[in-house]
């Protein structure tokens, strides 16, 4: 969890912005995982929410304590606790007529996207717990997701010679991703609740 103490103040993230969002834009696109054509998962974590949370309070120029809390609390939850892994799924066609027929044919598809540690039942998504994204004629484009994992699960994670994956099972969109291994050691990071937040500084 972020607090007060672990932002820059307005002025501080003024003059370091541009190279923080350069390294933070990075830092995330090494937690992407692309599922399919079409689909992608964005796993959060402590430097990828510190970054939005930053770029939210400079847009809104948000200086006041009130302000500050009311964006960790809206951001918070997308944090890590050490036993799971959290990401927003993104949903991606660039027609907009496909795209909302999709979308139809997608109903559901957030709860049928899944982690698996190799040796291990998948670990299929809790979906939008802030919200309800969808609704009964179709999914939303965008999901705040997160996978709970085993003890057992999590120690095999981090061994590197699993492999771990990440999929969609649904009856109109099927596939699954090998997790790269870049990728798969910064997501081991995530069951470390102490882990280093200014990596990226």
């Amino acid at each position: 969890m972020l607090t007060h103490s672990d932002l820059y103040s307005l002025e501080e993230y003024s003059k370091i912005r541009d190279e923080f969002k350069k390294a933070a834009v990075n830092h995330r696109r090494q937690r992407q995982v692309r599922v399919g054509d079409h689909m992608t998962l964005h796993f959060e974590d402590r430097v990828t929410v510190k970054y939005q949370i930053q770029e939210m309070l400079l847009i809104e120029r948000t200086y006041q304590s009130a302000g500050i809390q009311d964006e960790l609390d809206a951001y918070n939850p997308l944090v890590p606790t050490g036993s799971n892994l959290k990401a927003t799924l993104t949903i991606e066609y660039g027609d907009a007529v496909v795209r909302a027929e999709k979308l139809k044919e997608l109903h559901s598809v957030e709860d049928r996207i899944f982690v698996q540690v190799f040796g291990h039942e998948p670990v299929y998504a809790v979906a939008d717990e802030d919200m309800d994204r969808s609704n009964d004629e179709k999914t939303a484009a965008v999901h705040f997701l997160r996978f709970e994992l085993t003890e057992a699960m999590i120690q095999d994670f981090r061994e590197s010679s699993v492999d771990v994956f990440v999929g969609v099972d649904h009856p109109k969109y099927n596939a699954v991703k090998k997790v790269n291994i870049i990728t798969k050691e910064m997501l081991s990071e995530d069951f470390n609740e102490d882990h280093i937040l200014e990596r990226v500084a």
